[in-house]
């Protein structure tokens, strides 16, 4: 062996980053190996071209969890988020807008000029998800109840009904029951199926409209926003917390295999054939690279095994990366210098049957012809992402399902890139001319790049089969694996995936309370 360490994290995302603070900060000597040259995982800032820098994949500030804030301390060491605003613009194909703000009367005012009835159902429909989320959002910190726990949560006469609303029933059933409007329906469910192979009126979706409340930015909940830095900065201030507390962090470091003996972790072996031993083992990887290609089988229960093998990796989105040499000029609100609405998301998804004729395309393997896109002008933010004169543009797509029908991703994804920037065009007519690079990052580039199987961005669906307790399957929700000294810190552990720090928190909680234990 070449060293011994208390706990060794495989995997630098920003899950294993936040577990590594814990540790380091409760005074273990931790050992972080990352596979890629810079720490972050999915959550990284990165110069694709030369003097432009994007947040590749993760592009959604607002969810790291303030308790993970405060006790890392991070804005000593550079974290910085701030709240779009206004949120959401929504352009339609009538010529119309709709903004969100972070001004309930301007909402109000908005929401009104579709739906007077709505613009008065808007405030019931946020105060019905915040009281929901009260109950739920305490869980996302600690380790899962069992189902039948947790729907005692919901008490009272109407407890089961609204069980039924929140767990089972689809996005698209609950949007009716608060709102008449198509467009102020098309503004609320764009978040809802997010990453999921799903569509609006699938059961189950409800769910994630309540999911997407869980953003907070400096004090302020339900906001969305942006890093300093792109999202690379938030993975930057955790390194340098973990750092600062006494972690050493390695990149460009691969791990071959998980050690074990007699079915208990002991450490890891490194791409080159270096070992590393530890007390514990954390993995940041995904449950099911870490248990069918990191531990050696017999080291692990058949049933268990089997069980992993099934849990679903479904990838559904394209990200493309462009560098533009003007901004957007949308016909509903035209202007190619910054306006109010290039600030914020910027979402095509002119209605709930839109979204959910996207998803029939993917069902049957084929990518959206008309995708649902979610898009970002970071650079209008945040200058310091691109040269005086450039702007830059993530535009976050789906469906683009991972296993095609006809052809394959490496032929297919820059005919997917065309029909993405199509789409978009439709409403800002100068964007294929403003448009000097661009890059397109298909499922499989997800899963080649960065280790998400099937390219799932939450390195397991969050679909209501995966969450809870039933995440990653059931019996092991409490990030501790059969293999005695592993444990599991990432995605694909409780509350599941976006850029939370939750599920490594809460492993480092977990490591902790048992080699306290050990000691007695």
């Amino acid at each position: 062996m070449d060293g011994s360490w208390d706990a060794i994290v495989v995997g630098g995302g920003h899950n294993g980053l936040v577990a590594a603070g814990y540790l380091a900060k409760a005074g273990r000597k931790v050992l972080v190996l990352e596979r890629r040259p810079i720490v972050g995982g999915a959550c990284v800032t990165e110069e694709v071209f030369p003097g432009v820098r994007f947040s590749r994949l993760a592009y959604s500030a607002g969810l790291l969890r303030p308790e993970i804030i405060a006790d890392l301390d991070l804005a000593r060491f550079g974290y910085e988020v701030h709240p779009f605003d206004p949120q959401f613009f929504l352009p339609f194909p009538n010529g119309d807008s709709m903004l969100l703000w972070n001004d309930s009367k301007r909402n109000a005012k908005e929401i009104a000029r579709f739906s007077k009835n709505d613009a008065q159902a808007y405030p019931r429909y946020v105060t019905f998800w915040t009281e929901v989320m009260e109950l739920i959002e305490p869980i996302v910190l600690e380790p899962p109840p069992a189902l039948s726990d947790l729907l005692s949560l919901f008490k009272g006469s109407e407890a089961e009904e609204l069980a039924k609303r929140v767990l089972l029933s689809s996005a698209a059933e609950l949007l009716d029951e608060f709102f008449e409007s198509e467009e102020v329906k098309a503004m609320l469910v764009t978040g809802t199926t997010i990453g999921l192979p799903a569509g609006p009126k699938t059961p189950g979706t409800a769910l994630m409209l309540g999911h997407m409340l869980l953003h907070e930015i400096n004090g302020v909940k339900q906001t969305f926003g942006y890093a300093r830095g792109g999202m690379g900065g938030i993975s930057q201030a955790l390194a340098e917390a973990a750092a600062h507390f006494g972690a050493v962090i390695r990149t460009s470091v691969g791990v071959r295999k998980i050690l074990t003996n007699n079915r208990r972790a002991f450490g890891v072996e490194l791409v080159d054939g270096k070992r590393e031993r530890a007390s514990v083992v954390l993995s940041n990887v995904d449950v099911k690279t870490t248990f069918l290609k990191m531990v050696e089988p017999e080291a692990v229960d058949p049933g268990f095994l089997a069980k992993v093998r099934r849990i679903k990796a479904t990838g559904v989105v394209t990200k493309v990366n462009c560098v533009l040499s003007e901004l957007p000029d949308f016909t509903a609100r035209p202007g190619k210098t910054v306006q109010p609405h290039h600030r914020g998301y910027i979402d095509v998804c002119p209605s709930v049957d839109y979204l959910e004729r996207a998803w029939d395309d993917a069902k049957w393997g084929a990518p959206s012809r008309e995708p649902f896109l979610d898009c970002v002008l970071h650079s209008v933010t945040d200058p310091s992402l691109a040269p005086p004169g450039k702007s830059t543009l993530s535009v976050y797509s789906q469906y683009s399902p991972y296993q095609l029908a006809k052809g394959t991703w490496d032929d297919r994804k820059e005919e997917v890139g065309d029909t993405i920037v199509d789409t978009l065009a439709a409403f800002a007519p100068n964007l294929r001319r403003a448009i000097e690079l661009r890059e397109v990052l298909s499922p499989l580039d997800m899963e080649r790049e960065w280790g998400l199987p099937g390219g799932c961005i939450y390195q397991t669906d969050m679909t209501p089969d995966q969450l809870f307790s039933l995440r990653p399957v059931p019996g092991w929700s409490a990030y501790r694996t059969p293999v005695d000294g592993l444990y599991l810190c990432g995605s694909s552990a409780h509350p599941g995936g976006g850029v939370t720090g939750a599920p490594g928190r809460n492993a480092a909680i977990a490591v902790l309370e048992d080699l306290a234990r050990a000691k007695t």
